[in-house]
């Protein structure tokens, strides 16, 4: 898996060349899949299940913006006896393909603990998430967490000094369309205000340099984590359910009007 990780690394490092190359002004972003990672508790080796977890999940950043592997990952890999093709030609093309800014998606945050079977405090994501009692969940178990997107603002910023855009953000839930052809998803409605609100406290109170926000998505479409149309994100609503059935029908949820005002007023009105 790292060595297939490392062969899109440098292709799209070759690709950021290549569109500066055509134009110099271009900036090029990457995109990242957002879901912090927090201890379970204040245990510290709690803490440093975290820490390895972020580690493990977000070192493709690193690449990214720094152009070169962050060495706890180096590290990792001698330990457990990885060894990657890595040519100096793929050395250079990481460290001449960095990023302008960072594009990423955010739904939930993840939780995490050290477990007695797990000394090293590996992180294996099939296996070393656990349930945050402090969020609520969605139908599909994904946790509800505002305040985990103002996090997230801070810690790329944090990390990296780069712009960064939001490309992703959204409620899945299974929508009812009523007689009148009407959906009243308040849930959507409050999910996407409430993150909304947290993004601009990372801007204004945290000073986080954010180029934009794009919600997902602003139609329903089958979902590419589960495959299911019933799994709905959008403003709009299209008539077809998981077998097929339906005749694409479109129709306005609450959300449409809602997410109208928000970007008339340029989020002032939430």
């Amino acid at each position: 898996m790292y060595q297939a990780a490392h062969y899109e690394l440098v292709a799209s490092a070759l690709a950021v060349k290549a569109a500066r190359e055509i134009n110099p002004a271009l900036q090029v972003g990457c995109m990242i899949a957002m879901c912090p990672i927090y201890p379970l508790s204040c245990a510290p080796d709690d803490m440093m299940m975290a820490m390895n977890a972020m580690h493990r999940r977000y070192w493709f950043t690193d690449v990214h913006v720094r152009g070169k592997y962050p060495q706890h990952l180096l590290n990792y890999f001698a330990r457990r006896g990885f060894a990657l093709d890595i040519t100096d030609e793929d050395r250079a093309a990481l460290s001449e393909g960095c990023v302008d800014y960072i594009g990423f998606s955010y739904y939930m945050s993840f939780a995490t603990k050290a477990t007695e079977d797990n000394p090293q405090l590996d992180y294996d994501e099939t296996k070393s998430l656990v349930s945050n009692p402090y969020v609520q969940k969605s139908d599909w178990g994904w946790q509800i967490d505002p305040v985990g997107l103002r996090y997230s603002l801070n810690w790329f910023w944090d990390h990296y000094q780069l712009p960064l855009f939001i490309v992703e953000n959204g409620f899945g839930a299974i929508d009812v369309r009523e007689a009148d052809g009407t959906v009243d998803d308040q849930y959507r409605i409050d999910y996407l205000s409430a993150h909304i609100a947290e993004m601009k406290k990372a801007v204004v109170e945290d000073g986080v340099d954010l180029m934009g926000y794009t919600p997902w998505g602003c139609i329903d479409l089958v979902s590419a984590g589960t495959g299911e149309m019933k799994k709905r994100y959008g403003f709009i609503y299209v008539d077809k359910d998981n077998e097929g059935n339906g005749t694409l029908a479109r129709s306005r949820k609450k959300s449409f009007a809602w997410y109208q005002q928000v970007i008339g007023s340029n989020g002032e009105t939430l």
